[in-house]
C-alpha cells in the first residue's frame, strides 16, 4: 500500500480515493484528494463528512399489496441504492405522482400507501441530512390494482322463460371488469351491467340468481337473489274504478259512483275479491278510462251516467267497471225523475205530491250499492243521495238531502285509498245538501249557493245533486269524477302509455292510469 502521510491537522490520514485506509473503523476519519472532501468511515461505506447526500438510485417499483384480493387501495414498494460520494443521509423520501403521496424511511425498500386502483403513477426519491437534500429521480410507471369489490345484489323479476336481475356493481378494482348472472339451479348465465336478462329458463321452475364481478385479478361473487319462477303468463292484480255519474237538477238527487272491481282488500257492493288475471307477455292490453258524468242546470239539459272504465285485450275477458247512474232531477220524463242505474245508482228526485215516492237507481253486483229514494213519510222535497261503492245513497231528511253512500277503502298501491263515494242530494229550502260520501262523492247543493259540488277526480266520485233558484242564472251543478285503473304485478311491464304514474310497493310494480292508455308486459 502507498504511504498515507498525516496532515497537520490532528494527525489525520490523507491522500487519493486508492490510498483509504484498507480496514477501516466506523468513525474513522480520512482527507480525499481525489474528492476534495474530508470523508468519514460509516456502516454504508466512506461518506463525506460535512455535505449533501448523493442522490440515490430507484431500483425497482412493485405493488407490495395482494393483487388476488380486493383493496379499496393499493400500496407499492420502491427500492433503491443510496447513492455513493455524498454525506451520510438522516432518511429518504419517496413521493408519488400523481397525487403527491409522501412516505418517509431510513432504508431500501420503502412502502408507499393509499394509491388508487387503476391510476398508473412515477416515483421520485429525495436523501436528507442536516446540510441538505439531494435532488430526486423519477421512478418507471406503476398501475396497481386488485380483484373487483364484490357486487351488491338487488332483485329478480320472473318473465316468460326469463328473468331481470338488479344489483349494484362494487369498485372495479382499477381493471376492466365484466359481471355475470348465473342460475340457480342450471348454471344459465347472461352478462352485461344491471339490470341483466337472463334468458331461457324454464317456466315453473323456482330460480335465484347470483352475480359475479371479474377482472384480471380474480373474481367476486354477490349473494343470491330472491326465489322467482318464471311463467308464460303474468299475473296482475287491478283495481277498475268508472266514472261517477251526474247530480240531479232542482232539488235534484246525487250522481252514483262509478262501479268498482279489486283483486285486493275489497270490490264493490260487499262481493268477494276479483280474480287476478293472467296476461301474455308481448301482448298490447287497452286500457280505457272513464269520464265523468254531466250534471244537468235546467229541466231540459240532460245529466248523464259516468263513463266505464276497463282493461281488455287479446285472450282476456274484458274487465269492465259501469259508470255511475245519473242523480234524478226535475223532469217532464218520468223515469228520468228516478235515480239512473250503473255501478253505483243515482239517488232519486225529491218526493212531492204529484209524482209520488220515487225510486233511487239500481247498482250493479260487485261493484256498488242502489242510490236512494224519496220518503213519502218525511214531507221532504230534497233530492237523495247517490249510492256508492261500500253502501247505499241515503234518503232525504226535512233538514238535509240525502248523503251519498260510502266508497271502499282498496290498497293496491301499497297505501290504503278510499274510492267510489256517492254524490250527495241537494236540500230544497232551508235543508242543507247531503254529504258526499267518503271516497270522492260531491256534496250535494243548497236553496242558498245553489252550488253542487264535483265527485272526485280519478276516484270515480259521483256528482252533488243541484238546487234551483228562480231566476238564477248561476246555478253550478255536479258533475261525477273521473275513474281510475290500477294494475300491478311481480313483473315490470315493457312499455306503456297514457303517461301511467309508476311505483313499487314490496316487489310489486305498479302502474296507476288516470287517463286511457296501454301496457305490454
Amino acid at each position: 500500500m502507498a504511504d498515507i502521510k498525516a496532515t497537520s491537522l490532528g494527525g489525520v490520514p490523507k491522500g487519493t480515493t486508492s490510498q483509504r485506509p484498507t480496514s477501516p473503523a466506523i468513525g474513522d476519519v480520512f482527507y480525499n484528494g481525489t474528492l476534495g472532501c474530508l470523508e468519514i468511515y460509516t456502516s454504508q461505506g466512506w461518506v463525506a463528512n460535512s455535505a449533501p447526500p448523493a442522490v440515490p438510485t430507484i431500483n425497482s417499483v412493485s405493488q407490495s399489496n395482494s393483487a388476488s384480493t380486493y383493496a379499496a387501495t393499493s400500496s407499492a414498494s420502491i427500492a433503491f441504492t443510496p447513492g455513493s460520494g455524498g454525506g451520510l443521509p438522516n432518511s429518504y423520501t419517496v413521493t408519488s405522482s400523481p397525487g403527491g403521496i409522501t412516505q418517509t424511511g431510513s432504508s431500501s425498500p420503502i412502502t408507499v400507501s393509499g394509491l388508487t386502483n387503476g391510476t398508473s403513477y412515477t416515483f421520485s426519491i429525495t436523501a436528507t441530512n442536516n446540510f441538505n437534500t439531494s435532488n430526486s429521480f423519477t421512478s418507471s410507471t406503476l398501475t396497481p390494482s386488485t380483484k373487483p369489490q364484490t357486487p351488491t345484489i338487488g332483485t329478480a323479476t320472473a318473465g316468460n322463460a326469463q328473468a331481470v336481475v338488479t344489483y349494484t356493481a362494487g369498485n372495479t378494482g382499477g381493471l376492466s371488469t365484466t359481471y355475470t348472472v348465473t342460475s340457480s339451479p342450471g348454471n344459465i348465465t347472461a352478462t352485461g351491467l344491471s339490470p341483466v336478462t337472463v334468458t331461457g329458463l324454464t317456466n315453473g321452475t323456482a330460480y335465484t340468481f347470483t352475480v359475479t364481478s371479474t377482472n384480471a385479478n380474480g373474481s367476486s361473487v354477490s349473494s343470491a337473489t330472491n326465489s322467482v319462477t318464471p311463467q308464460n303468463t303474468v299475473p296482475v292484480d287491478y283495481l277498475v274504478v268508472a266514472g261517477g255519474g251526474g247530480g240531479g237538477y232542482d232539488n235534484g238527487g246525487g250522481g252514483g259512483a262509478g262501479g268498482l272491481r279489486s283483486t285486493v282488500t275489497a270490490t264493490g257492493r260487499g262481493g268477494a275479491l276479483e280474480s287476478q288475471i293472467l296476461l301474455s307477455p308481448g301482448t298490447t292490453y287497452t286500457i280505457l278510462v272513464g269520464a265523468g258524468g254531466t250534471g244537468s242546470s235546467d229541466t231540459s239539459q240532460s245529466n248523464t251516467n259516468g263513463v266505464d272504465s276497463s282493461i281488455s285485450g287479446s285472450g282476456l275477458t274484458t274487465v269492465t267497471s259501469f259508470g255511475g247512474g245519473a242523480g234524478g232531477k226535475n223532469s217532464a220524463t218520468p223515469s228520468i225523475r228516478n235515480g239512473g242505474a250503473g255501478g253505483s245508482g243515482g239517488g232519486s228526485w225529491r218526493y212531492s205530491t204529484s209524482y209520488g215516492a220515487l225510486t233511487g237507481g239500481s247498482g250493479t253486483t260487485g261493484q256498488g250499492y242502489d242510490g236512494g229514494s224519496s220518503n213519502s213519510g218525511s214531507g221532504t222535497v230534497s233530492g237523495s243521495g247517490g249510492g256508492g261503492a261500500g253502501s247505499a245513497g241515503g234518503v232525504a231528511s226535512t233538514s238535509s238531502g240525502g248523503a251519498g253512500g260510502n266508497g271502499v277503502a282498496v290498497s293496491i298501491t301499497g297505501s290504503s285509498v278510499t274510492y267510489a263515494g256517492g254524490g250527495g242530494g241537494s236540500g230544497e229550502s232551508t235543508a242543507s245538501g247531503g254529504a258526499g260520501g267518503s271516497g270522492g262523492g260531491g256534496t250535494g247543493g243548497t236553496r242558498s249557493s245553489t252550488n253542487g259540488a264535483n265527485g272526485g277526480a280519478n276516484l270515480g266520485g259521483g256528482g252533488g245533486g243541484v238546487e234551483y233558484v228562480n231566476g238564477s242564472s248561476s246555478t253550478v251543478y255536479g258533475n261525477g269524477g273521473s275513474g281510475v285503473v290500477i294494475v300491478r304485478a311481480t313483473q315490470a311491464a315493457v312499455s306503456t302509455t297514457g303517461s301511467p304514474v309508476y311505483t313499487t310497493s314490496g316487489s310489486y310494480h305498479i302502474y296507476k292510469f288516470n287517463n286511457n292508455g296501454s301496457i305490454v308486459y
